[in-house]
C-alpha cells in the first residue's frame, strides 16, 4: 500500500518525467526537419544562400542536441532531488549552520535565508557546466560567443551576489507577511510582490542592466534623426537613445525600450547596426531604414500597451498561485512527503513544494498560453509597423537578423507552439506579404 506521502512524491515525479518525454518528442520531431529540409523557402531566396541555410541548420542540430543532453541531465537531477529527500537535507544543514551561528530553528526567516543561499549555491554549481559548454562550445563553434574566461567568470559571480542581495530581503519580507498577516496574508503578500514588481522593472534599465554592460548614448547622426522623427510621430515619451555593447559577450543582436511610466529609453545592440568585416568579407546587421522598421515594431508593444496588459496578467497569475498557497500551506502531508518531520512546515518549503512543483501541470498548461499570446501580440507589433509604411524594412530586417543569428526558418508546428514566444519568420513574413497585397487591392 502506497502512503499518502509517496504518493505525492510519485505524482509529482510522474508528470515531471511526462512532460520531459513530450518535450523530447518535439524536439526529435524538430530534428528531423533539420535533418531532412536542406532548401531555402521561395520567400528567402533573395537575400539567403546555400551556405547560410547550411550553417543554421548544423546550429539547429547542435542546440537540439544540447537541449536533449540539457533536460535530461535535468530531470535525473529533480528525481534524485525529490526521492533522496535533498530539500530537508538542504533545510537540516542550514539549521546546523544557523545553531553554529548562536541561531535558533525557531528564528525562520534567518534560517530560511540560509536555506535560499545554500540552494542558490548548490544550483549555480550544478548548473555551471551546462552553462560553461552553451558558451564555450556551443555558441563558439557557431561564432557567436565574444566572452573571455574572465569576463564569464566575473559576469557569474556577479549574477548571483546580486541574486543573492535582491532575493534574500523580497523572501524576508513575504515570509513575515505571511506569518503576520493573519487571514487576509495572500492579498497583503500579493500587494507587496506587485510593488516589488514594478520597482525592480523601473529600476533594472538605469541600476541593474549597467551592471553587467556598457551604455553608451547613439552619436547624433542619421539614424539618430531617424529614431527622435519617429518617436515624435507617435508621442513616444523618448528620453534617450543607447548603444550597447552586446559584442562584448555575443554576436546575436537585439533592440528595445524599457521604462514604464513616463519617460522612456530605446536601446540597440551594437551588433544590430551594420558593419562589414573586411578579413571575412561579410556584411552584418541593419541599415538605418530597417532599424527604423524593427523600432517600429518596438513601438507597436508600447502603442498596443502589451508591456501593461503582460505585467495585468502576470499580476492576475500570482493571486491565484498564492490562493492555491494559502488553500494548501497547512496540509502537513506536503512536508513530510519530501523528508520533513512532523509537525515541521517551514513556509518557504510550502511555497517551493507548492508553487513549482504541486502546481506544475498549472504552470505548464499557463506557459503554453502565454506564449501564444506572446505570438498574437508580436503579429500586432509587426502590423503596427506596416502601418506605419514600414512594411518592406521590417521584412528585410527580419530576414537579415534570422541570417546574423543563424535561425534556420522551419520549424516543425507543434514544437513552435509549444515553444515559440515569437511567430517564426516564415510566419512573419507571410503575414507582412498579405498586408502588402491587400494594401494593394484597397
Amino acid at each position: 500500500m502506497v502512503s499518502g506521502e509517496d504518493l505525492i512524491v510519485w505524482l509529482i515525479l510522474i508528470f515531471s518525467w511526462a512532460e520531459y518525454l513530450w518535450e523530447l518528442y518535439l524536439t526529435l520531431r524538430q530534428l528531423k526537419i533539420y535533418h531532412t529540409n536542406k532548401t531555402i523557402p521561395d520567400e528567402l531566396k533573395e537575400m539567403l544562400n546555400e551556405e547560410s541555410i547550411k550553417k543554421a541548420r548544423l546550429y539547429g542540430i547542435d542546440k537540439s542536441k544540447f537541449k536533449i543532453a540539457k533536460e535530461l541531465y535535468n530531470i535525473i537531477l529533480i528525481s534524485v532531488i525529490l526521492y533522496k529527500r535533498w530539500i530537508y537535507v538542504a533545510w537540516y544543514k542550514s539549521e546546523m549552520i544557523a545553531e553554529s551561528l548562536n541561531i535558533t530553528p525557531d528564528q525562520e526567516i534567518i534560517v530560511t535565508c540560509i536555506f535560499m543561499t545554500f540552494v542558490t549555491l548548490f544550483n549555480f554549481v550544478m548548473n555551471m557546466p551546462i552553462k560553461i559548454y552553451a558558451t564555450f562550445v556551443l555558441e563558439e563553434n557557431h561564432g557567436f560567443n565574444k566572452q573571455t574566461a574572465l569576463f564569464f567568470i566575473k559576469d557569474q559571480l556577479k549574477s548571483l551576489l546580486l541574486g543573492l542581495v535582491i532575493t534574500l530581503p523580497i523572501i524576508s519580507i513575504a515570509l513575515y507577511i505571511i506569518m503576520l498577516g493573519g487571514n487576509m496574508f495572500v492579498v497583503w503578500l500579493w500587494m507587496f510582490t506587485t510593488l516589488t514588481t514594478l520597482l525592480l522593472l523601473a529600476l533594472y534599465p538605469t541600476v541593474i542592466a549597467p551592471l553587467f554592460d556598457k551604455f553608451v548614448p547613439l552619436p547624433d547622426n542619421a539614424l539618430r534623426k531617424g529614431i527622435e522623427d519617429l518617436a515624435s510621430k507617435l508621442n513616444f515619451p523618448l528620453s534617450q537613445i543607447y548603444i550597447v555593447k552586446g559584442s562584448k559577450r555575443s554576436a546575436h543582436s537585439n533592440a528595445y525600450f524599457s521604462g514604464l511610466l513616463g519617460a522612456k529609453r530605446i536601446v540597440l545592440f551594437d551588433t544590430l547596426l551594420e558593419s562589414h568585416d573586411k578579413t571575412k568579407n561579410v556584411t552584418t546587421g541593419c541599415t538605418d531604414d530597417e532599424i527604423l522598421g524593427i523600432l517600429a515594431h518596438e513601438l507597436g508593444h508600447w502603442s498596443c500597451s502589451h508591456i501593461y496588459k503582460s505585467i495585468a496578467l502576470t499580476e492576475v497569475n500570482l493571486l491565484l498561485l498564492f490562493t492555491a498557497f494559502g488553500i494548501l500551506f497547512k496540509y502537513s502531508t506536503l512536508y513530510t512527503a519530501i523528508g520533513f518531520p512532523t509537525e515541521q512546515e517551514p513556509i518557504i518549503i510550502g511555497l517551493l513544494v507548492i508553487l513549482q512543483l504541486i502546481l506544475a501541470p498549472y504552470n505548464s498548461l499557463l506557459s503554453y498560453f502565454a506564449t501564444a499570446l506572446s505570438r498574437k501580440f508580436e503579429f500586432e507589433a509587426d502590423n503596427f509597423a506596416i502601418n506605419l509604411k514600414y512594411a518592406n524594412e521590417l521584412r528585410s530586417a527580419l530576414i537579415k537578423l534570422g541570417k546574423d543569428n543563424l535561425d534556420y526558418p522551419i520549424y516543425d508546428k507543434l514544437y513552435s507552439a509549444w515553444y515559440h514566444s515569437h511567430p517564426t519568420l516564415l510566419h512573419r513574413i507571410e503575414n507582412i506579404n498579405n498586408k502588402i497585397s491587400n494594401e494593394k487591392k484597397d
